[in-house]
């Protein structure tokens, strides 16, 4: 499995929410208590993303563009950035302001209707909103800054269409569509920002491009847990190993067997939450031969013992 995809998997989002919103100017919806990540997307006529005290730039959304908004930013959704806000939403509840409270409604639009049946000059958009698993959703969403656009393009728009036409019905099996729908255009986005050459990625994901430390980084994620050397990754990549190891550190910012420890640290913390396992077995599963040695590097990585990680993050 190539390493984004590795990650993807891990981070799976769950619980999402996808709702339709069709406005007609001058509108404004505010978003409090903002997931992880949020994928807002222009259908029909345009739209305004601006963030909530991230020192960012209000951008403007044309029909098949999508925002990805990371870091549980609150943000508001607008015909034009100074409209003020109409409605606050939080999680399922809307408070309109000046006004009372309502349910939004899980998996439908604020404003119910068929896609694609016209209303003059209304604006229709997709939101969908992620919840993102553990340690590996934290290195998912490094790679993206508070606000990213991706302009429309033949793919994106293609499940944009699929998911716009599934979230106007009311089916059997809507939300496993639904859901697997959005994880679709959350990849196609992702792929699709990471492409473009002004995108501030890590310096690994740059370096998936280098057949030699690309085809390493594969290795490291298929197998995380084997006794890795130096040598061995460098007879994987057909170098030898002094040129291996000077490029993958010029590449990717650390040295191989650094990079491991901490994949290895991002897996442990994951399965010592989402898991009951022993410390010991995961120690284990992420290639450590015992819980002392891992308990060391875990609270050298992230500041304290796997027990006390695992009632924390619990």
């Amino acid at each position: 499995m190539d390493v984004l995809s590795d990650l993807l998997h891990r981070a799976h989002a769950r619980n999402a929410l996808v709702r339709q919103l069709i406005q007609r100017p001058p509108w404004a919806l505010a978003f409090t208590g903002a997931p992880p990540l949020t994928v807002v997307a222009a259908l029909g006529g345009h739209a305004s993303v601006r963030l909530d005290n991230a020192g960012v730039a209000p951008v403007r959304l044309d029909p098949g563009d999508i925002a990805l908004i990371g870091g549980a930013h609150a943000h508001t959704i607008a015909d034009d950035p100074s409209t003020p806000p109409q409605a606050v939403i939080h999680g399922d509840r809307k408070h309109v302001v000046g006004g009372g409270e309502g349910t939004a409604g899980p998996h439908r639009s604020l404003a119910p209707r068929t896609y694609g049946d016209g209303l003059p000059g209304a604006t229709i958009m997709l939101r969908g909103a992620c919840e993102l698993r553990g340690e590996a959703g934290v290195r998912l969403l490094r790679m993206l800054p508070p606000l990213a656009v991706v302009p429309a393009g033949p793919r994106t728009r293609a499940a944009l269409d699929l998911l716009a036409t599934e979230v106007a019905r009311d089916e059997p099996g809507q939300d496993a569509v639904l859901h697997r729908l959005l994880d679709l255009v959350l990849v196609l986005a992702l792929r699709a920002w990471c492409a473009r050459p002004e995108a501030p990625l890590p310096s690994w994901h740059r370096a998936l491009a280098d057949p030699a430390v690309g085809e390493a980084l594969r290795l490291l994620h298929d197998r995380p847990a084997h006794r890795w050397t130096v040598a061995e990754l460098a007879a994987g990549a057909g170098m030898s190993r002094a040129a291996f190891a000077a490029r993958f550190r010029s590449m990717v910012g650390e040295p191989p067997l650094t990079y491991l420890t901490g994949w290895r640290m991002t897996l442990g913390a994951d399965l010592l939450t989402d898991t009951d396992a022993t410390v010991a077995a995961v120690a284990r599963e992420v290639g450590y031969e015992d819980a002392f040695a891992f308990s060391v590097a875990f609270k050298r990585a992230h500041g304290v013992s796997p027990s006390a990680w695992r009632r924390r993050t619990r």
